[in-house]
């Protein structure tokens, strides 16, 4: 089994996919600041992963953007580090049109601080969290990964120049073994409902918010646009289960450990659209818990319909979603139901 890295370890993708890691075996040193997430996350992550795997874990609190918290990490595992698995980052959009410098300085500056400390560890192999935000207004659904990438916000612009950067070192210096994900809109949970989704303040995704509203958290949930060209008018999403996309990385990764140095671009989504009053109604069937809703004017930045063509994951990895939308609904409110405050006991809003 491998030893890897793990940056962003405590945040909901990342959190799951460590667990998924040890379940397999791997070593595994996790780098975290928690400025948008919980140490309780990785407390809980060790827990469901069972004594086994206590001795092959190691967190290390530090900022991607720092080369000395990076070399400790390096530095910190008995082994070399042969891969990283890069979620650090941040990633509201909305926030990324008020305050653009700082994502810029954490996506593309972290990536980069990143980059240079695997060069001085002598790791080259990368998978990177990146985003279909990057497809901006598609023209074609479902999308492929050759569709045109025209991002309509900096965090979308920030998602594409870490893109960037990464064939620009896969071109410059052979070796390196990289994939570049781009996820579509993970939702869901740990089916023990013990890890989840934690947003700081008030979630900027759909699934958060139906939740926290189920739970009281929330008067209504905000539905944008009822005027869509879509079935039922409001905006389409390909929603994929937070365990399918994690496990998605376990297939990346073998991947890129066994085949030759490669850079790989794959979308991981479902292939499937939900619109958000069906995501409603799924909840609602689900979970028996009402969702009350009010209809609002359409939100500049969204696109009435976004959804994957995964065919090529299924083909150059062997990976596809198993879960459905109501897996998705019955896990995600299991993880809601049980943390009213998510990993804050004392957290009131």
């Amino acid at each position: 089994m491998a030893e890897l890295l793990i940056t962003g370890a405590a945040g909901f993708i990342g959190s799951h996919t460590c667990l998924v890691l040890l379940e397999a075996g791997h070593r595994l040193v996790l780098i975290d600041n928690y400025c948008n997430s919980s140490p309780e996350a990785l407390r809980r992550v060790a827990e469901l992963a069972g004594p086994e795997a206590e001795g092959r874990l190691k967190i290390v609190e530090g900022d991607v953007r720092c080369s000395e918290h990076l070399d400790r990490a390096f530095s910190s595992s008995e082994h070399k580090i042969e891969a990283v698995v890069h979620f650090a980052g941040l990633k509201a959009v909305g926030e990324s049109m008020q305050i653009p410098l700082c994502y810029w300085d954490v996506n593309v500056g972290g990536s980069n601080c990143l980059l240079q400390a695997m060069q001085r560890h002598g790791c080259r192999t990368i998978i990177f969290s990146s985003s279909a935000t990057l497809y901006g207004y598609p023209k074609q659904v479902p999308i492929p990964e050759s569709a045109n990438l025209q991002p309509i916000n900096p965090y979308g612009h920030s998602k594409a120049a870490v893109e960037q950067l990464l064939m620009d070192l896969a071109e410059s210096e052979p070796g390196w073994r990289i994939a570049r994900l781009r996820y579509f809109n993970p939702v869901g949970a740990h089916p023990s409902g013990y890890i989840g989704e934690d947003p700081n303040g008030i979630p900027n995704n759909l699934f958060p918010f139906i939740s926290q509203v189920a739970v009281g958290r929330r008067q209504q949930l905000e539905v944008f646009g009822n005027d869509w060209p879509t079935p039922d008018g409001s905006g389409v999403r390909d929603y994929i289960h937070v365990m399918d996309l994690a496990e998605g990385h376990q297939a990346a990764l073998d991947v890129l450990l066994k085949e030759e140095p490669q850079l790989l671009t794959l979308n991981l989504g479902s292939g499937q659209g939900h619109s958000v009053l069906e995501v409603v109604q799924a909840f609602e069937a689900a979970t028996g818990m009402p969702v009350p809703y009010k209809i609002s004017r359409r939100r500049q930045g969204d696109a009435a319909c976004t959804v994957a063509d995964p065919s090529l994951a299924a083909k150059r990895l062997g990976w596809h979603t198993q879960r459905d939308l109501i897996e998705i609904c019955r896990d995600g409110w299991r993880w809601q139901q049980s943390n009213p405050n998510g990993y804050d006991k004392k957290r009131s809003s």
